[in-house]
């Protein structure tokens, strides 16, 4: 089955009031860059202490994703939603000012982890309601366009403020007013929708999967989403042994291990890009503008990124996104090797990320169709929560392994794994695509759902998701 994706907005602001998310993308997309350079500067910290920080925010981010989701679909108010995230948001960035040691900036971070997910579920179920059926792709696309524009744009704030010689943390002013412009404009801006839908409604539209990944991939974290909440029964890992038993015969756990490794990879990257940065002799604006390049290249390639899986195929364009990111890794590990410093670490690390965001914007929309195409006819609340785990997993993996690696090795080490692990990665997406190809011939017919996913042990399949031969 081939899904057609539309990632090119027919307007660029589809409703006015979607222009209220730009200012908290700028304000989170800075934040993402301002947070490490806060441990490292006026604090003192270590590289080591970058990953603690973010091993304790993405620890909090999926715990937080299941109850924020069951909210969500138990109470229908989004405007209350967003202004607790944006809002929360601006509340704690200030706090930072008032904060000089590393365990409450620890403490802090964690909190706005937990409320992370809350603006997330509440912003993709509003387009999902604002909209019609034949509004909801454009509507998406242009709500992704705001993403990436707020993301360049709080690059683009950090930059010229630090650049113009103001105290670093005198940033987190800008930023948390940023935030609580996007809570006042929402909150005054739009109503509550008429009709309410669950986050299971997410499930059936690949268009809202791409904008939380999209979103996630423009601020560089992992915001785990979860359809169904997932529940411990007796018996229940019984059943995972007896599903994944199932699943061999699919395609499903071959895209899933290679997703594992790409997000794995990618957190272990990112935790560690800002911390080398620094080491090599850059300032806080340098850094900024290195971080710019990738938001840039993802504002150019995203659009077109649904029109070019048409064209060449999403199989082959996940792996060469994943090939080109691996050569960025395995590169950025050479300057490393090579101790690259100064002016020609800033070029040299600007081209190699500005690459590493194309690379991205093509892989994010890519892998979302395949996964999307495998999940035809099956539970996909289900399995999209079971792949969510494994992606809020491989975030506190890789955080925490950036944390070992800066213990006892070096940023040379810490990208060549990077590297590593997304090559180990591109045998699964062949493998997926064979497995793909002989379950629409027949050759291996999937067999009849007998169990749920791990996610929801117990649980029938929903109706007519039971696995068919294509």
């Amino acid at each position: 089955m081939a899904i057609a994706l539309r990632t090119w907005p027919a307007r660029l602001v589809a409703r006015p009031w979607l222009l209220g998310f730009v200012p908290v993308n700028a304000a989170t997309s800075g934040f993402g860059v301002l947070l490490p350079l806060l441990i490292l500067i006026p604090l003192g910290g270590s590289w080591a202490d970058v990953a603690t920080a973010a091993t304790g925010f993405n620890v909090a981010v999926i715990l937080s994703s299941v109850a924020w989701g069951h909210l969500a679909d138990r109470y229908p108010g989004r405007r209350g939603f967003l202004a607790i995230t944006y809002g929360g948001f601006a509340v704690l960035y200030l706090s930072l000012t008032q904060i000089h040691s590393l365990p409450l900036l620890y403490l802090v971070y964690a909190g706005i982890g937990l409320i992370t997910p809350a603006g997330a579920s509440a912003s993709n179920l509003l387009v999902l309601e604002k909209f019609s059926a034949a509004e909801r792709a454009g509507a998406f696309a242009s709500f992704q366009e705001m993403s990436i524009i707020g993301s360049v744009l709080g690059l683009l704030a950090g930059y010229f403020w630090t650049g113009a010689g103001a105290a670093l943390v005198s940033l987190t002013y800008v930023l948390a007013a940023l935030a609580a412009a996007s809570a006042i404009a929402l909150w005054f801006g739009i109503r509550d929708p008429s009709r309410a839908l669950s986050t299971r409604a997410v499930a059936k539209h690949p268009e809202s999967l791409v904008s939380r990944l999209r979103v996630s991939a423009a601020l560089r974290i992992a915001i785990p989403f979860f359809p169904r909440r997932p529940k411990l029964r007796p018996g229940a890992f019984a059943r995972l042994r007896l599903w994944a038993r199932e699943e061999l015969h699919h395609e499903l756990p071959l895209v899933m291990g290679a997703m594992f490794l790409f997000n794995l990879s990618s957190n272990l990257y990112n935790i560690s890009f800002t911390p080398y940065l620094y080491s090599v002799g850059l300032g806080a604006s340098a850094i900024f503008l290195v971080n710019v390049s990738n938001n840039l290249a993802q504002t150019f390639l995203f659009p077109i990124s649904g029109s070019l899986s048409t064209r060449v195929g999403p199989d082959r364009l996940v792996r060469w996104s994943t090939y080109v990111r691996s050569l960025g890794y395995l590169a950025t590990a050479g300057f490393a090797f090579a101790a690259v410093t100064g002016g020609r670490a800033f070029g040299a690390n600007a081209l190699t990320f500005g690459i590493l965001g194309g690379a991205i914007a093509l892989y994010t929309t890519s892998s979302s169709l395949i996964l999307f195409r495998g999940l035809e006819r099956r539970d996909a609340g289900g399995l999209l929560g079971v792949n969510s785990a494994l992606g809020g997993g491989a975030a506190v993996l890789g955080a925490a392994l950036s944390g070992v690696i800066a213990l006892f090795g070096s940023f040379r080490l810490v990208f060549f794994v990077s590297g590593a692990a997304l090559l180990v990665s591109l045998p699964l997406w062949t493998a997926a695509r064979l497995a793909y190809r002989r379950r629409c011939e027949g050759e291996a017919p999937v067999p009849a759902e007998r169990v749920s996913p791990p996610t929801e042990p117990g649980r029938r399949a929903e109706s007519g998701a039971r696995a068919k031969p294509h």
